[in-house]
């Protein structure tokens, strides 16, 4: 069983499996590989002054994810149940995947929450019809089971999407640890 899943490699599911997979905890990066971003061109992402093309940047965020210690593992979930002390997610090849927290990272497409028993509203962003609702910390109302980025409300902007999957993976590791997790590194001091 890992500490966390993340269902949806975009901005959003990489950023947040960086945090949780830095952090010590086990992570499975699970993806079918249907991002939106794959289509996106992106001229308004920080520190990219040049942009990027969507599938360079979930390219390069898959790679910061695995190089951080996450497992990516490519397939399409189709199921989300109870399972033990946490969740499983079924895949469409035949494999289980179980973890005691998951982090919905499903862009414009909240189905998968809706059949795992979260409450789905109507969306504010343009042509995002229906989003998961979660509480400011980026819970479901299924216990274990979080969401972040498009799926859950926020713009469909990568630089804020990517920022919410680390916001949501934050509180999901404050949670596990009762206590605020923090992740910054500091530069060595000149000379050293």
């Amino acid at each position: 069983m890992y500490d966390v899943a993340i269902v949806g490699a975009g901005p959003a599911g990489a950023s947040a499996a960086i945090f949780t997979a830095r952090a010590g905890l086990t992570t499975a990066l699970v993806d079918a590989d249907q991002s939106v971003t794959r289509r996106a061109l992106i001229r308004n992402h920080l520190g990219l002054p040049d942009g990027i093309t969507g599938p360079e940047l979930v390219d390069r965020g898959k790679q910061h994810a695995t190089a951080a210690g996450a497992e990516l593992v490519t397939t399409k979930v189709t199921e989300i149940r109870p399972a033990g002390d946490g969740l499983a997610l079924q895949a469409d090849d035949g494999r289980t995947i179980e973890a005691r927290h998951i982090i919905l990272c499903l862009g414009v497409n909240p189905e998968l929450a809706r059949q795992a028993g979260a409450r789905v509203v109507a969306g504010t962003e343009p042509r995002i019809k229906e989003i998961v609702a979660v509480d400011a910390a980026g819970r479901t109302d299924v216990p274990g089971l979080w969401a972040a980025g498009t799926c859950a409300g926020t713009s469909v902007h990568t630089i804020i999407t990517a920022g919410d999957g680390a916001r949501v993976a934050i509180n999901v590791i404050s949670a596990i640890r009762s206590q605020r997790h923090v992740d910054h590194d500091v530069m060595p001091a000149p000379g050293r």
